[in-house]
C-alpha cells in the first residue's frame, strides 16, 4: 500500500480487530501454553474507569507497541468539550506580524506529519500499576511551521496554549476568594514551541482524534509529560512573560532540593520532559521459561540499555524491540529459566546514551510532591 490514506485504512482496520502493529513487527498475544504470573503488588481494586472521564490503561494486558484508541489513558482537568469540526477555528493571537484563523481543512492542507510518541501522566506510578501511560501514531502539522507564518515578534518569550475546556476557580491571593472562570492552559518558551516535532494533531492512529483524546485538534510535544499534549486546542497566544496559570505555576509544579553555596535551597519546576523511566508491565510463564514485558520512557534521548534484576541479582540485559522509535515507548523484554515456586522480585533499570541512569531509593526519595514518579519500580511475582 503505497498511499498514505491507504496505510492509514489499514492501521484503523488493525486497530479494529486488535491486531496492532508498530514500525517493525506486531506482538503477539499469549502463546499456546504461556499463562500470566501474577503480581502480587498490584492494586486489587484496579479499575478501568474509576471516575467519568478518566480511563486506565491496565498495563499488564500490553499487547501492541500502538495502543488502541479506546484504551489509551485518558484524564482531564475540566468539561469534556463538543466541537463542530466543521465550525472549529484556531486562533494565533499576540506578539506576531498577522495574526491566524485557521479551519480544521486549512491545517489538514498544511504539510502533514506523522512521530510515534508515548508519554504518561506525571502523576503516574509503579503504586497504581502505571496505568496512565499509553503509545500512539499522530498525525498533523508542524506547530513551528505555523509560527513562522505568523511572523514572530522579536520580544515575544512564551506560547502559551489554551484549550476548549473549561471550569470554575476559587482564586485567592492574598485576599478574599474570587471564582474566576478558566480554561486549560499550558505554555512552551520559544526556543521549546519552535521544535520541529511538535505536531499540531487531528488524527491519532490512523483516525480523527476520538473526543476524549482532544478532538478536533490537540498539541503533540514529544518527549513530554501528559500535561504538556494540550487537548482541544483553539487558540495560541504570543507573550512576552512567563505564563502564570495555574497548570503551569501552582499545580504540576515539583519541589526538589538544590545545594547552592554549600545550602539546601528548595527549588520548584513545572512539570516539563519526560524522566527516564522503566517498569515491568506483565510476566508471563512458558514451562520453566519467565518472560517479562515492560516499557521505557524518555524525553526523546536514545537509550543505551535497559537492564533486568530478578530477586536481587545481577542486572542482565534486556531485548529492545525493533519498533521503537525516538519519541515512542521503548518496549523490552527478558526471558530466564530456573524460577522456583513462591515469591520473587523484578525491577528493571534504564540508562540514557549521555549516561543517565533512572534512580532508585534515596535519589528520588528527597522530592517532595508526587509528579515526575520516575524511580526502579520493584514487582512482586507469585510462581506457582
Amino acid at each position: 500500500m503505497s498511499s498514505a490514506l491507504s496505510r492509514r485504512e489499514m492501521l484503523h482496520g488493525l486497530l479494529a480487530t486488535g491486531v496492532v502493529m508498530g514500525t517493525g513487527w506486531p506482538l503477539p498475544a499469549l502463546a499456546q501454553g504461556e499463562e500470566v504470573v501474577p503480581f502480587l503488588d498490584f492494586p486489587e481494586d484496579f479499575n478501568p474507569s474509576p471516575q467519568p472521564g478518566v480511563r486506565f490503561f491496565d498495563t499488564r494486558t500490553l499487547q501492541s507497541f500502538l495502543t488502541p484508541n479506546d484504551q489509551f489513558f485518558t484524564i482531564q482537568h475540566y468539561n469534556v468539550p463538543e466541537i463542530d469540526p466543521a465550525s472549529y477555528r484556531l486562533r494565533l493571537t499576540g506578539l506576531v506580524n498577522r495574526p491566524l484563523e485557521l479551519s480544521l481543512a486549512d491545517l489538514r492542507g498544511r504539510p502533514r506529519i506523522e512521530h510515534v510518541v508515548g508519554f504518561e501522566c506525571s502523576g503516574n506510578s509503579g503504586a497504581r500499576g502505571n496505568p496512565l501511560v499509553g503509545n500512539a501514531q499522530w498525525a498533523g502539522t508542524s506547530l513551528a511551521a505555523v509560527l513562522a507564518d505568523a511572523g514572530v515578534r522579536d520580544e515575544a518569550r512564551e506560547v502559551v496554549f489554551w484549550g476548549a475546556d473549561k471550569g470554575t476557580e476559587e482564586v485567592a491571593h492574598g485576599g478574599a476568594p474570587t471564582e474566576v472562570e478558566q480554561h486549560f492552559g499550558r505554555s512552551l518558551s520559544i526556543l521549546d514551541a519552535r521544535n520541529d516535532d511538535i505536531l499540531l494533531a487531528y488524527e491519532m492512529n490512523g483516525v480523527p482524534l476520538p473526543q476524549a483524546q482532544g478532538a478536533p485538534l490537540r498539541l503533540v510535544v514529544p518527549g513530554w509529560y501528559g500535561v504538556a499534549q494540550v487537548k482541544w486546542l483553539d487558540h495560541i497566544h504570543l507573550q512576552d512573560a512567563r505564563f502564570m496559570g495555574r497548570y503551569m505555576a501552582r499545580d504540576y509544579v515539583t519541589l526538589r532540593p538544590d545545594q547552592v553555596g554549600g545550602e539546601t535551597v528548595w527549588n520548584e519546576t513545572s512539570v516539563s520532559r519526560i524522566r527516564l523511566k522503566s517498569a515491568i508491565a506483565r510476566v508471563t510463564r512458558t514451562g520453566g521459561r519467565l518472560k517479562a514485558l515492560g516499557f521505557a520512557l524518555t524525553d526523546g534521548t536514545a537509550l543505551r540499555t535497559i537492564e533486568v534484576s530478578v530477586d536481587d541479582g545481577p542486572w542482565r540485559a534486556a531485548t529492545l524491540d525493533p519498533s521503537n522509535t525516538r519519541y515512542s515507548w521503548k518496549l523490552f523484554t527478558y526471558e530466564w529459566d530456573g524460577a522456583r515456586p513462591g515469591e520473587h522480585t523484578i525491577v528493571s533499570r534504564a540508562t540514557d546514551e549521555r549516561g543517565a541512569v533512572q534512580p532508585a531509593g534515596a535519589d528520588v526519595d528527597t522530592k517532595k510532591t508526587r509528579w515526575e514518579n520516575n524511580g526502579l519500580n520493584v514487582r512482586r511475582i507469585m510462581v506457582s
